[in-house]
């Protein structure tokens, strides 16, 4: 169950900070120390020695636990973006690297066909047809460079969903503890 500090006892439980320390150092009362040494009361010892809270302490309670709450789950989404972001910085780098193969490629096959036609000095008919099987090969090359680069993109795409879901599963326990502390 929650933790609060002596004041917060004080509040919730209806009497005065000097009460609750004496019952404290009495033994009355039982308390732990946090990582910074303060002194902390479990909610239920409070309720044991002075029984239920007023609705307006409770109150305040849920209150508290909501907001711890939408913190956890704030910071689970921007870690989420900053994982989305990451993905698409990684695909746009990809991106990048399959243009420039293209545009290397695209100037080797230039330089080729230029090549060609100076070399065997080709009637006309014999260059245009050159020509356009260039640019057939060329089209069948970015066709297929098109299917790898949607290939690599639906299995990024399913690494992510999977990166997503073990998430998802790796973030259950602490909203399980959660949701018990609120429902004791």
């Amino acid at each position: 169950m929650a933790k609060v500090g002596v004041q917060k006892a004080a509040d919730l439980s209806g009497k005065s900070k000097a009460t609750i320390q004496r019952a404290m150092k009495s033994g009355r009362l039982s308390f732990e120390l946090d990582e910074a040494g303060d002194k902390v009361i479990d909610m239920s010892e409070l309720e044991r020695v002075y029984g239920p809270f007023t609705s307006k302490s409770m109150g305040e309670s849920e209150a508290i636990i909501r907001a711890e709450l939408q913190r956890a789950q704030d910071m689970l989404e921007v870690e989420r973006i900053k994982m989305r972001v990451r993905g698409l910085e990684d695909q746009l780098h990809m991106t990048k690297e399959q243009l420039d193969d293209m545009r290397e490629q695209r100037d080797l096959w230039q330089k080729q066909a230029q090549q060609i036609m100076i070399t065997n000095q080709m009637s006309q008919k014999q260059a245009e047809d050159l020509k356009q099987e260039l640019r057939e090969r060329e089209a069948r090359e970015r066709a297929a460079r098109q299917r790898q680069m949607e290939e690599r993109l639906k299995r990024q795409a399913e690494n992510e969903n999977a990166t997503a879901m073990a998430e998802e599963e790796a973030s259950a326990p602490i909203w399980a503890r959660i949701l018990n502390k609120i429902r004791a």
